[in-house]
């Protein structure tokens, strides 16, 4: 039986577009996407710490501060999409256990 919401996965199309994929979360996909996302969340983790690094020395350069800012929203851009992810299979799992 499938899941009625699609899950969002945590990576895009070739063009661009959100990729999904039905299923009750124990597929290939779901687990591959299980294991993306985990890496995704723990990659922000450790860009967290090296802006806290470069930022408390004040000795930076804008070169640096660039890459940083790029770094930190391709990184926002993922953990976003987790949380999207993640919450709308929070919201259908309550609905789901709602009584009819």
């Amino acid at each position: 039986m499938t899941d009625a919401t699609p899950r969002l996965l945590p990576w895009s199309s070739p063009d661009g577009k959100p990729c999904f994929v039905l299923g009750d979360g124990t597929g290939f996909v779901s687990r591959m996407a299980d294991d993306i996302e985990e890496a995704q969340l723990l990659l922000a983790d450790g860009l967290v710490e090296d802006a806290r690094r470069l930022l408390a020395g004040r000795n930076w350069t804008s070169g640096e501060l660039q890459l940083l800012t790029v770094e930190l929203t391709e990184s926002l851009t993922e953990v976003r999409r987790v949380a999207r992810s993640r919450g709308a299979r929070l919201r259908a799992a309550s609905r789901a256990d709602r009584p009819t």
